[in-house]
């Protein structure tokens, strides 16, 4: 078994292997990363040898961490040991591909889905339709592009209605509330207002990563995209996209059991600020952090840094991800429309769902 891992920022690390009773055997580990002494690549790779091929990312980088160690401890390599380009995970990841057990982007084909406008209570429900397709093996991954006409406020999983939320302005505005099953943070959405995409992956193209990581992982090519656009981004905090001159989007995500992760992104293209801040209960502060400094304002940073309409930036960005990755063009099946518009007559619109966290 052959596998290959490209530290980012960094160098190759190729991993031969063979599997033997549920063992890693004729373990050897190779790339164009620096090493010092040169008696540690063979302690890299015999550190492997023997341990169960369902070995988290973790542990495979724990054992060659501890066989460097025991080595330099009992005088065998000659001088400490210095992994240039590439560390321990990074051959664990190797392992992980060489199994089978990680990929990576090229292994798969992406369906590209833009439907025309739906409700937001449908958008999300799409989410949960689609993530739970993935991790039944009834769909591939998938790039899902949001366009809607109804104004909503959709909330993180986890939020707190009663504090994120003011249901007088709300109902003042006709705007309705709807709880998606991604955490994160409150999207204010009316039409044409922000640019909000899913992105349904399996979780080997994730795996050995930590959340913080694969945040950034599932966001680089968001980040590129938006060179396209002429605007220069960069990952901020957790789980946000930002540019010099403010926050310009946020990301949640959702694991499923069965294999699937739901990665949503929404990014600010021109939100009439004072109404938001009439529907939710958030503070100047974070207006500012949205890419205005005035609750007078409109919060539109991609708008402002792109000076291009909203539909062709969503055009760029779809070509960009087109270019980039194996892609198809797809459609919601009829199957897929009724069971999401199912959920969202017993789920969605339910005030219990919306409520649950009061």
């Amino acid at each position: 078994m052959h596998g290959e891992y490209k530290v980012p920022g960094g160098k190759l690390v190729v991993v031969d292997l063979d599997v033997r009773g549920g063992l890693l055997a004729d373990v050897g580990v190779s790339g164009d990363f620096f090493l010092e002494p040169d008696e540690a690549l063979p302690v890299i790779s015999q550190a492997l040898v023997g341990l169960p091929q369902d070995t988290p990312v973790p542990a495979l980088a724990q054992a060659v961490t501890e066989a460097l160690d025991a080595a330099q401890r009992a005088g065998t390599l000659a001088g400490p040991v210095s992994l240039i380009g590439f560390d321990e995970r990074a051959v664990a990841m190797g392992v992980r591909r060489a199994l089978g057990r990680s990929t990576t982007w090229d292994d798969h084909e992406f369906e590209v889905i833009h439907p025309g406008p739906l409700s937001p209570a449908l958008d999300v429900a799409l989410d949960q339709v689609l993530t739970e397709e993935l991790a039944a093996g009834q769909r591939g991954p998938t790039l899902r592009f949001w366009e809607w006409v109804d104004p909503a406020v959709v909330i993180g999983s986890f939020q707190s209605l009663a504090n994120e939320v003011d249901l007088d302005g709300a109902r003042r505005h006709g705007i309705t509330v709807v709880r998606r099953i991604s955490g994160g943070g409150a999207m204010f959405m009316e039409a044409g207002n922000c640019i909000t995409f899913s992105l349904v992956v399996p979780t080997s193209l994730v795996d050995g990563m930590s959340f913080e990581e694969s945040y950034a992982f599932l966001n680089a090519w968001v980040i590129d995209a938006l060179a396209d656009v002429g605007v220069k981004a960069f990952t901020a905090g957790l789980n946000d996209i930002a540019s010099p001159a403010g926050k310009l989007a946020g990301s949640a995500q959702k694991r499923l059991a069965g294999g699937a992760v739901l990665h949503h992104v929404t990014m600010a293209y021109d939100i009439d600020a004072d109404k938001m801040l009439e529907v939710l209960r958030i503070g100047r502060e974070k207006v500012s952090d949205k890419g205005t400094r005035s609750a007078n304002k409109r919060v539109d940073p991609v708008r402002s840094q792109t000076h291009l309409p909203r539909a062709e930036v969503v055009s760029m960005f779809r070509a960009h991800f087109e270019g980039r990755y194996a892609t198809r063009p797809g459609e919601l099946s009829s199957e897929e429309l009724t069971r999401a518009a199912e959920l969202v007559s017993t789920k969605f619109s339910d005030p219990a769902w919306t409520a649950r966290v009061p």
